[in-house]
C-alpha cells in the first residue's frame, strides 16, 4: 500500500494519506478542513551514503558552511581524508576516538 502526499488547495496543508489499488484520490478529504479539493505532490526523500563513499568525495580544500559542522558524521572526516592522503593509517584508536566525537560520548569523558 503506497503512502501518497497531498496539499489541500483551499488551506495549503500537507497530509500523507495511505492509497489502495484502485481507490480513486477523489474520496480523499484534508484532515486539517476537510475540502476535498487535494493536489498528489512529490514526497521530500533522502540519500543514504556509506562512510567510505562520503570519504572518497570528501574534499579537505573545499570551504564549508556553518551547517557542515553541526551534523556529527562530519566529526574526523578532514583528518581521515588527509590521514588517507598522505597514505597515513591512523589505526584503531583514531577511529574510537572519532566514534565517541560523534555519539558525543568524547565530550562527556573529557567533562
Amino acid at each position: 500500500m503506497p503512502i501518497y502526499e497531498y496539499q489541500c488547495e483551499e488551506c495549503g496543508t500537507i497530509s500523507a494519506h495511505v492509497v489502495l489499488g484502485a481507490q480513486p484520490s477523489a474520496e480523499l478529504s484534508c484532515p486539517s478542513c476537510g475540502s476535498p479539493e487535494l493536489r498528489r505532490v512529490l514526497s521530500s526523500f533522502a540519500v543514504v551514503e556509506s562512510e567510505a563513499s562520503r570519504l572518497a568525495n570528501f574534499d579537505p580544500s573545499r570551504p564549508r558552511d556553518e551547517s557542515f559542522y553541526r551534523d556529527s558524521r562530519n566529526v574526523g572526516l578532514w583528518a581521515k581524508k588527509r590521514a588517507q592522503q598522505m597514505g597515513i593509517d591512523l589505526g584503531p584508536k583514531f577511529e574510537e576516538t572519532v566514534e565517541k566525537a560523534r555519539s558525543g560520548k568524547l565530550i562527556k569523558e573529557m567533562l
